[in-house]
Parts: structure tokens; sequence; C-alpha cells
């Protein structure tokens, strides 16, 4: 079992079920997976960026891409329904607990001039999504292998009723949210 998955399951349960008041075990909010994403407007342009996105990524997460494609065609962007303009991978079970681990307590930490995340990115229903400038706080990622800095969307879908659990949840775990929005 991961070294994050343990913390849940030993420290986090707990304080929650104590906090929320609640009966059952199964009411306790839990992170269902973490869906990591790169959109890729430049992809239209440039094919070979697309393979560097998916390599960055399988780096990173330890697992291959999907390629996603342009819902609709929008003639301000000169984007055609169809086109490949991103990449994401949605981790589940061990992957997600690793990659949760190696974000809140390697990646998080090496952003330059870091303060905190924004406590105020929940969606509404107890979801989080960060968004990070570029793939080099990860230490898998090597400098001098990278042909552009990319930026990518993380997003943490729980099952918490609303934000307050969730956000709970995430600081129990470790998110370190910044002080002055909290």
């Amino acid at each position: 079992m991961n070294r994050m998955q343990e913390k849940y399951t030993n420290e986090v349960v707990p304080a929650l079920r104590k906090a929320f008041d609640l009966k059952n075990i199964m009411q306790v909010p839990r992170i269902t997976k973490v869906v990591v994403n790169i959109g890729m407007g430049e992809a239209m342009d440039n094919p070979k960026a697309m393979e560097a996105a998916v390599a960055d990524l399988t780096t990173v997460t330890g697992q291959k891409p999907v390629m996603t494609k342009a819902r609709k065609s929008i003639a301000n962007f000169k984007l055609r329904e169809g086109r490949l303009i991103g990449t994401k991978v949605t981790l589940r079970g061990d992957r997600m607990w690793a990659f949760l681990d190696r974000l809140l307590s390697t990646a998080l930490p090496r952003v330059r001039d870091f303060r905190g995340v924004s406590a105020n990115a929940f969606d509404g229903r107890g979801n989080y999504t960060l968004g990070l400038r570029d793939q080099l706080i990860f230490p898998e990622i090597e400098y001098d292998k990278i042909d552009k800095l990319r930026g990518m969307e993380v997003t943490i879908v729980t099952t918490a009723k609303d934000d307050d659990q969730a956000r709970v949840m995430l600081q129990l775990l470790g998110m370190p949210f910044s002080k002055k929005e909290a």
C-alpha cells in the first residue's frame, strides 16, 4: 500500500468521520480519480509538439495518455472539429495514490516562490483543479530533454458532497493551501 493511501486510511478517514459526524464509513469522502491534462493549441501548427507532450505526460504519470480531439469547430481559433488539441491521463488506484504522493511531497515544493495553492479552485461538487505552469517541477523530467515549457491541469475528483468536505480531506492529506485565501 502506498504511503499516501496509508495516511488516508489511518489518519484522514477517522478525522473526517469525527469532523463531519459521519456514522457510516461509506459516507466518508474518497478520491476516485486524478485526471492530468495538457491542452495543446500549438498542435495544429506543429504535430511534433504533441509527441513531446505525450512523452512528458507518460514520464510524469507512468501511464500512456489519450489524445483529445476538438468537439466543435471555432473559426476564431482556426480550429476544426476532430483535430487533435490535447492529451490527458486518468489515474486510478495505486498509480493515482503514487502520483498524488509525488505531487504533494516532491513537485509542489519545487515551485519557485511557492506560497501555497488556491483554496478557491473547487467546482461546487467537491472536485479540485490545480493548474501548473510547467512540467519541470516533476523530478522525472530532465531539463535538457524538453523542447518547450508546457502547463498542465491536475483535477482531483472526489466523492465529497460539497467543497468543504473536499477541502478538509485534501488539507488532511497535505495539500498546501495558501493562508490568505483560506
